[in-house]
């Protein structure tokens, strides 16, 4: 995984030490409620460092639900090292300063650009951009 953590870094231009921590639901529902004011599992959180003078730069740290990507994985039939590679791009995309929740699709086109780069199947913006499509036909055709 540290291989892949180096290209990704490498391909979204972030400089600097990310740690990545692996954890469960519970740790990560716990993070996304204190940090981010969420009271819910999620799949990955990305924590941003604040600049510091005369240190060696940190970029930051990333949490991802290894309980939440082994599911996905299931769900998606591919390997959970393929899912956790996914999450770990979504996330050092945010380390990099992306943000797909303000942006108008810049980080989605960002990802989909370098998941093709690394070699993975499928981005997470995507993906979860593609649900909420065919959730929205599936409404749809039941409110006929």
């Amino acid at each position: 995984m540290g291989d892949f953590l180096a290209q990704a870094m490498a391909a979204a231009e972030l400089r600097g030490t990310v740690s990545v921590l692996l954890t469960g639901d519970e740790e990560i529902r716990r993070l996304n409620r204190e940090f981010r004011h969420k009271d819910k599992a999620t799949d990955v959180l990305s924590f941003p460092a604040a600049e510091a003078a005369g240190r060696a730069r940190l970029a930051g740290d990333v949490a991802i639900s290894v309980e939440t990507a082994a599911r996905e994985a299931e769900k998606r039939e591919h390997p959970l090292a393929l899912e956790l590679k996914i999450l770990l791009l979504h996330g050092v995309l945010h380390l990099a300063g992306w943000d797909h929740e303000a942006d108008s699709g810049e980080m989605a086109r960002k990802e989909e650009t370098l998941r093709r780069h690394l070699g993975l199947a499928q981005g997470l913006i995507g993906r979860a951009a593609a649900q909420k499509k065919r959730r929205g036909r599936e409404q749809w055709g039941r409110e006929l």
